[in-house]
C-alpha cells in the first residue's frame, strides 16, 4: 500500500491540471470571442485605474492562438513534470504562480514606463519561472547537479530569451520577470532544503 501511495505521489498532478485548465480556457475563448481577453489580459489602464488586479492572475490562463498555447503547454508539462517530482506538488504550484505573477507585474511596470496600452496574455512568465527554478536547482543543489548539466540549462535559458527578443508581439518583460522570480523562489527553496538536509546529517552523526 505504501508503495502504491509513493508511486502516485510522484505523478505530475499539478502540471497536468495546469495544462488541462489552460486548454479548457482556450476552448472557451474560441466560443466567446474577445470577451475573456479584454476582461483578463494585462492592461495598464484596467489594472491601475480600474483596480482590476485579478488580471495579473487571469492573464496566465489566456493564449492568443494555438501555437502560443501549444508551445507553453509542451514546456509546462514536460519540464513541470520533472520539477514536480523534485520539489513536490505544492511547492511547484507555488513557484509557478509566483513566477506568473512576477512576470505580469514586470510586464505592467514596463507598460507604465513606456506608456503602452497593449494587452498581454499567456503563461510564458510562469513557464519561464520553471526555467528559473531549474537553474536554481542545478546551481545550488548538488544532488540535482549530478544529473543535469548547469551549462546546458543556462544555454537553454539564453536561447529561450533570445528567441523571444527576436520575435514580434512578444512580451519579453514578462519572460524576464518570470525567469527572475522563479530563480529567486527556487533559490530560497533549495537553500531551505539544503539547511534541512545538513541538519539531518549532523543529527545522524551524533
Amino acid at each position: 500500500m505504501e508503495w502504491v501511495l509513493r508511486r502516485y505521489r510522484d505523478w505530475p498532478f499539478v502540471s497536468a491540471v495546469l495544462v488541462a485548465v489552460n486548454v479548457i480556457v482556450f476552448c472557451l475563448c474560441i466560443f466567446t470571442g474577445e470577451l475573456f481577453y479584454y476582461r483578463g489580459g494585462v492592461e495598464r489602464y484596467a489594472i491601475l485605474e480600474q483596480h482590476e488586479y485579478g488580471r495579473l492572475l487571469w492573464a496566465m490562463f489566456l493564449h492568443s492562438d494555438t501555437t502560443h498555447l501549444f508551445n507553453n503547454m509542451i514546456i509546462l508539462f514536460f519540464l513541470g513534470a520533472m520539477l514536480e517530482k523534485e520539489t513536490g506538488h505544492i511547492r511547484l504550484a507555488v513557484i509557478y504562480f509566483l513566477s506568473g505573477l512576477g512576470g505580469n507585474i514586470v510586464s505592467l511596470a514596463r507598460k507604465v514606463m513606456t506608456e503602452s496600452n497593449s494587452l498581454s496574455v499567456g503563461a510564458s512568465g510562469a513557464v519561464f519561472g520553471l526555467d528559473g527554478l531549474l537553474l536554481a536547482l542545478v546551481l545550488f543543489s548538488q544532488d540535482f547537479r549530478n544529473s543535469v548539466s548547469p551549462g546546458r540549462v543556462m544555454l537553454m535559458v539564453v536561447l529561450s530569451l533570445y528567441d523571444g527578443f527576436m520575435g514580434s508581439n512578444i512580451d519579453n518583460a514578462a519572460h524576464v520577470g518570470g525567469l527572475v522570480t522563479g530563480f529567486l523562489a527556487g533559490s530560497v527553496y533549495v537553500s531551505v532544503r539544503n539547511m534541512r538536509n545538513n541538519k539531518k546529517r549532523r543529527e545522524v552523526q551524533f
